[in-house]
């Protein structure tokens, strides 16, 4: 579960990682006061306006200002809430904005260059270990630090039986070319971080930028936080964090009918029982010479119930020319499976596009059997090639 920024930022603070006071807005008329509280609190008149939304990029995009007097906050404010920001994550259609965060600025003048680095924790799924990734090159695009200078990415892996150990902490810190007390800082700020990471069951935290200020303090001047979906019922006040207004509509819809659901760009629907199955169908509709449109998996325990709400999901898709229905009857039987799938179509009424529907396993010749005399136009197959040659002329 993705949750923005200012939340990202909150629950780090529990953790004792060190972030920028702010305050999150959702009226342009409160700007002002928001900048007075940070003034009060930290004694700073600059301030960060930033937009709030679940994509990367937003500062290219117009997301995000920096204000140097009170007329200032207001009209960036103005800016950017209701914008319809487009970053390179969030496609050409964009996100609205609906909140902003304004924060203390961390560019403030000192004796002390000021420093950004790039540093995130995420699980290797190759050890099955945690790991801290890490660069001087903080402030960039990851994948292009990655593909351009690979040797400024460090890594850091954690034995989860001991966890993080302080020699690693100081490791870290020596590889950013700190010294006095912004390496001291940064061992704490690391601690904090894998600290917060695991005790929240979380999937990744990424800080782009950790900042070094020019008095040497370290902050999360950014924050992205990946929650595990699964481990949300040990965190129910996490899982109110979430925003079902930057989901997508049709995922959302498939969650409320236990349904896995991953939308693409592609004109060909595909509904499976088990996602090996779903990788598999996905490929035969590439081979066949068309585009999987989604992943969306009914499980194991395919019923009419799931299949129309299924049907329903993707039939809500103006790219969908064709649907592959394909199901292995391991679990549950291909004849009742079939049975739904019937029952489901006449509940559904007139489907104008092409279904195919391919059953193997348990009591498969029956299933056919049911799809081809039930006089839908339902197209029926039984191997993975009768399948993909139907895909094949449909398309």
């Amino acid at each position: 579960m993705n949750i923005h920024e200012y939340q990202a930022k909150s629950i780090l603070k529990e953790f004792g990682v060190s972030v920028p006071f702010g305050v999150v807005i959702d009226k342009v008329e409160d700007a002002i006061n928001a900048a007075k509280q940070i003034t009060e609190k930290t004694g700073l008149e600059t301030w960060a306006v930033k937009a709030q939304i679940h994509a990367g990029g937003r500062g290219k995009g117009g997301g995000v200002k920096i204000a140097k007097n009170y007329n200032e906050v207001k009209e960036y404010a103005n800016q950017i809430l209701g914008m319809q920001l487009i970053t390179h994550q969030t496609g050409p259609e964009g996100k609205k904005v609906n909140k902003i965060l304004i924060e203390q600025s961390i560019y403030y003048p000192g004796p002390s260059k000021i420093k950004e680095f790039y540093m995130s924790v995420l699980l290797n799924r190759q050890t099955g270990r945690n790991i801290i990734m890490y660069s001087t090159e903080g402030g960039m695009d990851i994948e292009t630090v990655a593909a351009n200078t690979p040797h400024l990415i460090f890594k850091e892996e954690i034995d989860p039986k001991v966890g993080i150990q302080a020699f690693q902490t100081r490791k870290i810190a020596f590889n950013l070319g700190l010294s006095g007390n912004a390496f001291k800082d940064m061992t704490k700020f690391v601690t904090s971080l894998y600290n917060a990471y695991v005790q929240t069951d979380s999937s990744m935290f990424e800080i782009n930028p950790v900042f070094i200020t020019s008095d040497d303090k370290v902050f999360a001047a950014d924050a992205k936080v990946n929650l595990d979906d699964n481990a949300l019922y040990r965190h129910k006040n996490y899982e109110a964090m979430r925003d079902l207004s930057e989901e997508d509509p049709y995922e959302l819809e498939a969650k409320e009918n236990d349904l896995s659901l991953v939308k693409l760009d592609g004109n060909v629907g595909c509904m499976v029982n088990g996602a090996g199955l779903a990788m598999a169908t996905m490929d035969i509709i590439k081979l066949s010479g068309g585009e999987p449109a989604n992943f969306l998996d009914v499980g194991g325990g395919a019923n009419a119930k799931t299949v129309e709400a299924g049907f329903r999901i993707i039939l809500k898709d103006p790219n969908v020319k064709a649907i592959l229905l394909n199901i292995f009857g391991g679990i549950v039987r291909c004849d009742r499976v079939a049975t739904g799938v019937v029952e489901a179509y006449k509940k559904i009424g007139t489907i104008n596009i092409p279904v195919i529907v391919r059953l193997q396993g348990t009591n498969a010749e029956e299933g056919k059997e049911i799809i081809d005399n039930s006089g839908l136009k339902v197209h029926s197959a039984i191997t993975l090639q009768e399948a993909a040659d139907l895909v094949k002329q449909v398309v």
